[in-house]
């Protein structure tokens, strides 16, 4: 495949091979990007930003409705690339493909609502002559930084909120996984979108990133990643928007009164799936002692039947993570803990990239594995004694994006959502559940601003004051 810039799919001579992780396959390849085809993907946007600032929003509407239209007859090619190029399963691909289908048509559906409101200026004695308001207004260049663990729809929740609020956008997908995102940009060239509006630079960080995060034209970066690189791109950015979801150490509060079996099912789910490689995915589950034994067994029970292996078959629970780097990682990880005398329940085995889902127990406090974001299908079990006890454990991490509890206890569930210091809670749930139109960010270490299509629209576009002195 070629990158897009300035309406042209462009190859470079020096390419990028694009492999399974699952058996290393060659999927394909894409030009390798450098500071100059970002400075020509930026160049060009500042044309798309003057088209796409000038057009009527029902036409902004109707392209990105068919962009979505597109995606949507070709979801199954979509979730195909998905699960080649990435860690998912052909059944976690269709649902990311399908997901992003909605955010398109959200993004379509706000764009409508970008609105403004009227201004009292005669509530300020000697003013009273003056009325007006305040419209929203597109910022300019967005640049987007987007991850691998989901290829599709998180490019998707940049580029259709930056192309509702009438910006030009530059993307630069993760380097392991960038068939999706020059999928979703042959989609919006194929919807009708004017050149110049959407740009895809393909190629490494270290050949690219200086020259998309510094770079004065561009107004605004959301970045979905790291936060060592979400570090990194605050200290050079300069004067700019910034908007970051940075990852998270999840908790999860399991009560004594809850419904067991979902309780387990549910976290059971969050922890593994695409392989543990998901930003609310289940690390930390703090389980009331009166039942933590039975939970415990219910728990490891269920781990142990989920099936790993080859993606695309359907009956498939988990695949490998991105590298095998990565698996020698959490290895690392595990192994560090175990030494340190945690309790591996289950798992613990590493075959390439493939880490077998991992369940632990008796995880000191203080290593890695408990503080860090570990990115990988590994959870670490711990009893405590009461609710308290679980708030205190669960805000004692430097991240706070989401969390969950299981409780049938109203007043419980609500001192959770007072006292958890975390951008979302979900109730009766595990941490991993979100629908594509909520507002979506962390506090702490876990980001700054919102993302979901409305509150990223906010942070896309700036309020004019307009004020007449009559």
């Amino acid at each position: 495949m070629k990158m897009l810039i300035g309406g042209k799919w462009i190859d470079k001579k020096e390419r990028i091979e694009v492999r399974d992780p699952y058996d290393n396959k060659l999927v394909d390849t894409v030009p390798s990007g450098d500071a100059a085809d970002v400075k020509a993907a930026i160049g060009a946007a500042e044309k798309g930003f003057q088209i796409n600032r000038n057009l009527p929003v029902h036409e902004r509407i109707r392209i990105l409705n068919k962009a979505a239209d597109i995606i949507a007859a070709g979801a199954e090619d979509f979730a195909r690339t998905i699960a080649m190029e990435g860690s998912k399963t052909i059944r976690e691909a269709r649902k990311e493909a399908s997901r992003c289908v909605d955010t398109i048509r959200i993004s379509a559906e706000e764009a409508r609502r970008i609105t403004g409101e009227t201004i009292p200026f005669d509530s300020r004695p000697g003013s009273e002559n003056r009325v007006g308001y305040y419209f929203r207004f597109p910022i300019g260049i967005i640049a987007a930084i987007t991850p691998f663990n989901d290829p599709l729809n998180l490019v998707a929740h940049k580029v259709g909120p930056a192309i509702a609020g009438g910006n030009a956008v530059v993307v630069k997908p993760a380097t392991v996984t960038p068939l999706s995102a020059l999928k979703l940009a042959r989609a919006f060239m194929d919807a009708g979108l004017p050149a110049n509006i959407l740009n895809v630079v393909t190629g490494g960080a270290a050949r690219t990133g200086d020259a998309l995060v510094t770079d004065p034209r561009v107004r605004m970066i959301s970045f979905t990643g790291g936060a060592p690189a979400g570090e990194e791109i605050v200290k050079k950015a300069g004067i700019k928007k910034i908007g970051m979801e940075l990852g998270s150490n999840t908790p999860v509060i399991v009560c004594e009164d809850c419904d067991l079996k979902r309780a387990v099912e549910d976290s059971v789910s969050g922890a593994f799936w695409a392989a543990g490689q998901n930003c609310i995915g289940v690390q930390r589950i703090y389980v009331e002692k009166g039942i933590y034994k039975r939970f415990e067994t219910l728990f490891v029970a269920r781990t142990r039947k989920y099936k790993v292996g080859p993606k695309l078959e359907e009956d498939c629970d988990m695949g490998p993570m991105i590298t095998e780097g990565e698996a020698r990682r959490i290895e690392r990880w595990v192994n560090d803990a175990a030494a340190a005398g945690a309790k591996v329940l289950t798992g613990g085995k590493r075959r390439g990239a493939i880490y077998q889902p991992t369940v632990l127990a008796n995880v000191p406090a203080g290593c890695t594995i408990d503080v860090e974001e570990v990115f990988a299908p590994t959870v670490n079990l711990y009893p405590v004694k009461d609710l308290d006890e679980a708030i205190a454990k669960a805000n004692s991490v430097n991240f706070g994006l989401q969390a969950g509890i299981f409780t049938k206890d109203i007043n419980k569930a609500f001192k959770a959502i007072k006292e958890l210091e975390v951008g979302g809670i979900i109730v009766n749930d595990s941490s991993d559940y979100r629908i594509d139109m909520m507002p979506f960010g962390g506090v702490k270490r876990s980001g700054l601003g919102r993302e979901g299509i409305k509150f990223a629209l906010l942070e896309m576009t700036e309020p004019r004051v307009v004020c007449f002195n009559l």
